[in-house]
């Protein structure tokens, strides 16, 4: 995956479509209006949907020609992992290039009570991690894109049960450094945060017309915008 090298490089992220599909047309519009160079999502593309929604809900995005990098969400179905068409590529376990930029994927949620349709236990996450880094080469910018956003951050608050993130995303933060991390799964989290060195991106649910632009050039610059 490569294009003309042109110094800032933008990346369009959003998360947590649930099936929205207007809120994909609405995320077209707004990638075209602010010339970015590549997509981002962080799962939950569909609401319990199948893998043929998730190619009908992705394609006004698909239709713009940009590379769309993307990972399943707990309410999507595990095999949307399978899912492979033109110009969209699942990253859940595997690393992607473009340009400068490694991106390495993770979807799905954590075990939980509601037993949604892709969960994976904190070892699970850490063996997807670790198959992605192996996966990686070396580039100036490590990009994560998980589901679950790292344990005890201000992107991970639930309102009344607390830090609900991932302690193996955490931890492969603090032990390989990546850049920067988009994520997403908890709605009322939406912000930006930091753990070392490392940038925390969770753009807030798009189907309540969130999402973000970060700007890769001397350093990372990163705005929450809407849709």
């Amino acid at each position: 995956m490569h294009c003309q090298v042109r110094g800032v490089l933008k990346v369009f992220v959003a998360s947590d479509f649930h099936g929205n599909a207007k809120a994909f047309h609405e995320a077209a519009s707004k990638v075209e209006g602010s010339n970015a160079d590549i997509i981002v999502l962080c799962g939950d593309i569909t609401h319990f949907g199948s893998v043929q929604e998730a190619k009908t809900l992705l394609s006004p995005l698909v239709k713009l020609q940009l590379p769309t990098l993307f990972v399943p969400g707990n309410c999507d179905p595990p095999s949307l992992i399978e899912l492979d068409i033109d110009g969209a590529h699942c990253i859940h376990g595997t690393c992607e290039i473009y340009e400068d930029m490694a991106f390495i994927g993770v979807g799905g949620g954590l075990i939980s009570p509601f037993q949604t349709v892709f969960e994976m236990t904190e070892k699970q996450i850490m063996d997807v991690l670790t198959q992605g880094f192996k996966k990686a080469q070396k580039r100036r910018w490590m990009v994560l894109v998980s589901h679950n956003p790292p344990k005890n951050t201000k992107l991970d608050m639930l309102y009344a049960d607390g830090h609900v993130g991932s302690v193996s995303v955490r931890q492969f933060i603090e032990e390989r450094k990546p850049s920067i991390v988009f994520c997403g799964h908890i709605h009322e989290a939406r912000g930006v945060d930091q753990i070392g060195d490392t940038v925390l991106v969770n753009p807030g649910p798009a189907r309540h017309g969130h999402c973000a632009l970060a700007d890769f050039n001397g350093k990372i610059e990163v705005k929450l915008e809407y849709l």
